[in-house]
């Protein structure tokens, strides 16, 4: 459509917000500091959990602490964002990260962690769904906003780069407590140019009352969930309270839907999560990062104690799988997105990714970095980056702008908790795994060095079991991507206005 013809049409031009680029640096700023608190944390653990007294049992709760808050009160969160500004919502949800990184960073015992990193998944929460939707209200044009996602899926990948190196400078050369103060910076800077940059389009706020019966029936309904997969880890499938968790989750998850489908001001809008696109996306990308999510703490426990890597080594071991990431974010799925149907780059990367994991069932203790490790990594982030990006443009693509925050919303949900259940589910196997190797050989070990041995070949295995199944997991992922998925390329022609209703929505051209 030309511009003559739009505005005779009354719709709004591509170029939307002059300051939008400017605002896509600092929202993409707070999408770096986010992504690299979670990598600078995985390289820091070791060194925290020794520092504070932490178990091997708990251990997992400094990463699982802050998916359970995040995850559960995502959808809160877009709530908040679309009912009170989404610009409003990003700074607090800044101002608050940077608060719970200082508390985390002082720490002295392991609860106080597990809360600072709980307080970080809260304002976390409120951050992430408010910096996608507003990446989803202000590009509005098909070429730009694939210009833009890509952008912000090579500064996400690049954060990881910078936090896996940066952490294991920051561990090693100083202190673990300043992978946790490094966040303040990049949040007062992200912060303040929010603040004098980002104007929201007008008329985008969903200012219906907030569904309070939804928001603690879905909050209680995903933290039940998580914690049932983490006790199970602990006191086994069948102990009361892992079943009671599972059941419970199941009786407040399908409460939620009953409530979210009679209510007049749902938190969750049904129409955002049965349309057969976006709900092919939160459920391949969830499966995804339950693949993914515990492969990293088994890879950073790997490298540091069965290969002796310092934590700068274990941070430049992976740059390979953040160097796939970026080209396949950026060079394949932002290039190709407007010229292929969703699923022909999301099923291929899911299965490309899936390979690189299914490399990563031969490690064994004397496994070469050069041969085994470094192709798998680098498999897995191509794969991954091509899927990841037309997922996250698709899924905010079509909505109403007032549904803008909880559609981001899901897209985070459907990642975070993937990752605590994931986390959970296959730390619960490795382990299981582990032990039973252990028991089995242990008895046969003459003398203390030969019992080390059989505990890291122990170890390993417990690591290679449950890779087989997160091999699985992906190519379900890829499956739901190429079942459910059906758009077409966009038509670029077509933008969102930024009103309460749509206009002209950006509805994908379906590919028959």
């Amino acid at each position: 459509m030309s511009e003559t013809a739009r505005k005779a049409a009354g719709l709004a031009a591509p170029s939307g917000d002059a300051n939008r680029w400017k605002a896509l640096v600092f929202i993409a700023l707070a999408q770096l500091m986010v992504v690299l608190d979670a990598t600078i944390v995985n390289i820091a653990l070791p060194a925290a959990q020794e520092d504070l007294g932490i178990s091997d049992g708990n251990k997992q709760w400094v990463i699982t602490a802050y998916a359970l808050a995040f995850g559960g009160l995502l959808l809160f969160g877009g709530r908040v964002a679309d009912l009170w500004g989404r610009k409003r919502t990003f700074v607090l949800g800044l101002a608050g990260f940077a608060a719970a990184s200082a508390l985390g960073g002082a720490a002295t015992t392991g609860p106080l962690m597990f809360g600072a990193r709980a307080l970080q998944g809260v304002f976390g929460a409120l951050l992430a769904p408010a910096a996608l939707s507003l990446l989803a209200v202000m590009f509005t044009d098909a070429r730009e906003r694939a210009k833009a996602f890509g952008i912000y899926g090579a500064i996400a990948g690049g954060g990881g780069a910078v936090g896996l190196i940066l952490g294991g400078f920051l561990t090693e050369y100083l202190n673990w407590r300043w992978t946790f103060f490094v966040n303040i910076p990049f949040a007062v800077v992200a912060a303040a140019g929010a603040y004098f940059v980002i104007r929201e389009p007008e008329g985008s706020r969903n200012r219906n009352p907030l569904d309070i019966p939804g928001v603690l029936l879905s909050t209680l309904g995903l933290v039940a969930l998580v914690y049932g997969f983490t006790r199970a880890e602990s006191d086994g499938w069948s102990d009361t309270v892992t079943v009671a968790m599972f059941v419970a989750s199941v009786v407040l998850l399908l409460a939620f839907v009953l409530v979210e489908g009679k209510v007049k001001a749902p938190l969750l809008p049904l129409r955002v999560v049965t349309d057969r696109n976006r709900g092919g996306i939160y459920l391949s990308l969830g499966l995804a990062i339950i693949g993914m999510f515990g492969l990293f703490l088994f890879l950073t426990y790997y490298l540091q104690i069965v290969k002796g890597y310092s934590p700068v080594k274990t941070g430049f071991a992976f740059l390979p799988m953040v160097v796939g990431m970026i080209t396949g974010s950026t060079q394949i799925g932002a290039r190709l997105m407007n010229r292929l149907p969703a699923r022909l780059l999301m099923g291929p990367g899911f299965l490309v990714a899936g390979i690189g994991m299914l490399l990563l069932t031969q490690m064994e203790i004397d496994s070469s970095y050069p041969a085994l490790l470094l192709p798998a990594m680098l498999l897995l982030g191509l794969g991954m980056g091509t899927a990841f990006m037309p997922a996250m443009s698709l899924a905010t693509m079509g909505v109403q702008p007032r549904d803008a925050g909880v559609a981001s919303a899901m897209v985070n949900t459907s990642q975070q908790v993937g990752g605590a259940i994931g986390t959970a589910l296959l730390n619960t196997i490795a382990s299981s795994a582990t032990t039973s190797y252990v028991k089995d050989h242990i008895g046969a070990a003459a003398g203390k060095p030969q019992q080390q041995l059989v505990g890291l070949q122990g170890m390993v295995h417990g690591y290679t079991a449950a890779i087989w199944v997160a091999v699985g997991i992906l190519a379900l992922a890829s499956l739901i991507a190429f079942t459910f998925v059906n758009a077409g390329r966009p038509d670029p022609t077509t933008v969102m206005t930024g009103e309460g209703v749509e206009d002209e929505v950006p509805v994908p051209v379906v590919a028959h």
